[in-house]
């Protein structure tokens, strides 16, 4: 695999940290770390090429919540002076790790996205008699840092874009805490191999991605999987044959091994494509899609919440919501709830108690 190199000139100049400022504050609204940052934007971004450039640079601390929904996951904010820097790397290593991709992987990739992998979800519904949906253990607490460094180093051979990258790994906060051991272990390695990337930086999001790009490349061309779809670590495959989703389920086993992950047994199921299942937030049959019942719930919730909010704080609120709603077949269900005119179009005030 030809590796590139030169590229950190190209990170650390200051017309690409510039625009990297631009990107992190991009839909982030007029929050005070970020209003800070670009009152003194020139100065702020030459410390940033400087402290690159002489290699003094060290993120600083993560502020970390919780979030409960689709599942319980600890999310990490890097300070905004970290996430410049971040989209700097990123703006140039980016496009690098994503020319690796199959184009059936879904998550974090331009003119991609959770609507674009349920189409595709629900398209291979209707070509294959069965489905084996899988998704791995603690992903992001999981990522091994030893083994994600050296698969970067399969494709980028620039010494000082590695050392920011290393630096970036280096410094990720502490991930949930599970044990596994795997074959060569002994009572301690568990313990002692880092592990974990803080969910919620740009950077480990492509990080992530690429670590589990040799899993698709493994389902593509070594099981020779026609019909598989992934996002982040939830991915499905289909096939005609039951028996054939169970052999390749094993053989994934086997590769997840060399990554140091394991596959969730609570969440793999082996299903016919007749009958419906939740995919990333929609329940999906062959013909259409609906939304599961607790999402609605929680919607409704938030419409009744509208009472105690500002307008502009409500409509911020529903309207993220409303567009995933309005991707599968719920024009009835929204114009119940007063969140689209006749028309389809978004009108949150209708929905105001």
């Amino acid at each position: 695999m030809k590796t590139l190199k030169h590229l950190f000139q190209r990170i650390a100049s200051f017309e690409n940290v510039l625009a990297a400022a631009s990107m992190a504050a991009k839909g982030k609204g007029a929050k005070q770390p970020i209003l800070r940052f670009f009152m003194y934007l020139e100065d702020n971004v030459w410390k940033i090429v400087s402290e690159l450039k002489d290699k003094s640079y060290c993120p600083g601390q993560y502020t970390t919540f919780a979030i409960y929904d689709p599942k319980p996951r600890m999310i990490s904010a890097a300070p905004f002076y970290d996430r410049v820097v971040h989209h700097a790397l990123i703006s140039v290593i980016g496009p690098t790790l994503e020319s690796t991709f199959i184009d059936d992987t879904y998550a974090n990739r331009k003119g991609k996205g959770t609507h674009r992998a349920i189409q595709r979800y629900q398209h291979y519904l209707r070509r294959y008699r069965y489905a084996l949906k899988c998704d791995i253990r603690k992903f992001f607490p999981s990522i091994d840092h030893t083994i994600l460094k050296s698969v970067l180093r399969r494709k980028i051979g620039c010494a000082d874009t590695l050392w920011l990258i290393d630096t970036i790994i280096d410094h990720s906060n502490r991930q949930e805490e599970h044990v596994h051991y795997f074959p060569g272990d002994d009572l301690f390695t568990p313990f002692e191999r880092r592990r974990g990337l803080p969910i919620g930086n740009l950077t480990s999001q492509f990080f992530a991605n690429y670590y589990l790009g040799f899993l698709d490349h493994f389902v593509k061309e070594s099981l020779r999987c026609k019909g598989y779809v992934r996002y982040v670590d939830d991915f499905v495959l289909f096939s005609d044959s039951k028996q054939q989703l169970w052999a390749w389920h094993d053989e994934i086993e086997t590769c997840l091994v060399r990554l140091r992950l394991v596959l969730n047994p609570k969440r793999t199921a082996l299903y016919p494509t007749c009958e419906d299942r939740c995919f990333l937030g929609q329940r999906i049959f062959r013909s259409h899609r609906l939304l599961p019942s607790e999402n609605v719930r929680a919607a409704k919730r938030r419409v009744m919440a509208g009472a105690t909010l500002g307008a502009e704080e409500f409509q911020q609120s529903l309207s993220g919501w409303v567009g995933h709603a309005r991707q599968a077949n719920t024009f009835r269900l929204l114009q119940s709830m007063g969140l689209v005119d006749l028309q389809g179009s978004f009108s949150s005030k209708t929905a105001m108690p």
